[in-house]
């Protein structure tokens, strides 16, 4: 399994991807995912891949510990926007690495892009996505009742 590197390359398609996701353009699953940073306290954006498994909705890391993955546990809210919509959301951590298999499995079989960071495959059984829940966090999003302080 390869680690991931931000190489400027993949700076430059990111930031393609996010005026793309801005414009609402990608497939609905993308969304550009805002968040304040931990030490800053500035407003993060990346784009993700919501995924929806079980009625629940998931962002997935597929390239493991990344700066945004520690601003989202730290913060614990996100805000989703794609095109013209914005929602904010809690983002809690899935701790159960049984819960997480599922969601893993789900989010491999359906982003072709990530899965060479995986050491499981398309045939790999629970017990295997069960075992990468630690190198790949996984985030339940639900329905915020903070306020909105824009």
């Amino acid at each position: 399994m390869p680690g991931y590197r931000l190489t400027l390359f993949q700076r430059a398609l990111n930031t393609w991807v996010k005026l793309w996701v801005r414009a609402g353009l990608p497939p609905r699953r993308y969304h550009l995912m805002t968040v304040p940073g931990r030490r800053s306290k500035r407003m993060r954006s990346t784009p993700v891949s919501v995924l929806v498994e079980g009625g629940q909705r998931w962002v997935v890391c597929p390239y493991g510990e990344r700066e945004w993955v520690k601003n989202v546990r730290a913060a614990g809210q996100i805000t989703l926007s794609r095109g013209l919509s914005k929602q904010k959301l809690i983002a809690s951590e899935e701790l159960n690495p049984h819960v997480s298999a599922a969601v893993l499995r789900a989010y491999y079989r359906g982003e072709a892009i990530t899965r060479k960071y995986f050491r499981a495959g398309a045939d790999s059984s629970l017990a295997e996505f069960a075992a990468e829940a630690a190198l790949h966090p996984v985030f339940r999003l639900s329905e915020s009742k903070w306020a909105d302080p824009d």
